[in-house]
């Protein structure tokens, strides 16, 4: 673990979602896979985890950067589809909701900052019944990609935190990225889309390799 900084201090805790809160990483690669073979296209796990953190838009163009705009689109829908029918199979890393609602009892402010569009956040918000921990959320077609720290510099402003009592958690390369671009500790979990080496490589303030460490560095 990497400890570049003291978390006691920080009041304000931003998550991701995908990969960090929710174990949903499967059922996005396999959501792409589903669209991808409604127009005859392929792609590998891993290339799928790669684009995980950013934009749906963003991602499919990576993946699929010889395909029309209409088919991307329909790619978006297709994939969409898919994954709402089958989001029941995306519960919360244990133990992360008792994470949160202790971190909530002890007075700091949460958030998330994610890659989700607004309308899926909200139907899993609903959901999972977790809409209340969150002082702010902050979404892919609310704020330019990641790791653009628009979404960051949202939320900071929102709850008028300084980014020296804050912390941003995640899961791809993209999360730490955008935190280092506002110099703010971030925490990398091994446990998502991202492989470990890849996230050290990107220098996050601390690395955890499960949710039940992460819960343990944020709660003592």
């Amino acid at each position: 673990m990497m400890q570049h900084a003291n978390l006691t201090d920080k009041s304000l805790i931003i998550f991701d979602w995908d990969g960090t809160l929710m174990d949903s990483i499967g059922l996005i690669v396999e959501a792409m896979h589903h669209a991808a073979s409604g127009f005859n296209l392929t792609t590998t796990d891993a290339a799928v985890k790669d684009i995980i953190g950013l934009s749906l838009e963003r991602g499919i163009e990576i993946l699929f950067p010889n395909t029309s705009d209409s088919d991307k689109s329909a790619l978006q829908e297709r994939y969409s589809e898919y994954y709402i029918a089958h989001s029941d199979r995306t519960p919360f890393f244990d133990p992360i909701e008792p994470m949160l609602k202790a971190l909530n009892d002890n007075g700091k402010t949460l958030a998330v900052a994610t890659g989700k569009k607004r309308r899926g956040l909200d139907r899993i918000l609903s959901a999972s019944n977790s809409t209340d921990y969150f002082a702010i959320t902050r979404c892919t077609d609310e704020a330019k990609s990641k790791p653009h720290p628009q979404m960051l510099i949202d939320i900071l402003e929102f709850t008028n935190t300084p980014i020296e009592n804050t912390v941003y958690i995640g899961d791809s390369i993209f999360d730490i990225q955008m935190a280092n671009q506002l110099e703010m500790t971030s925490i990398a979990v091994n446990y998502g889309a991202a492989l470990a080496e890849h996230l050290a490589a990107q220098n996050p303030s601390y690395q955890v390799a499960t949710p039940s460490e992460l819960a343990k560095l944020l709660c003592g």
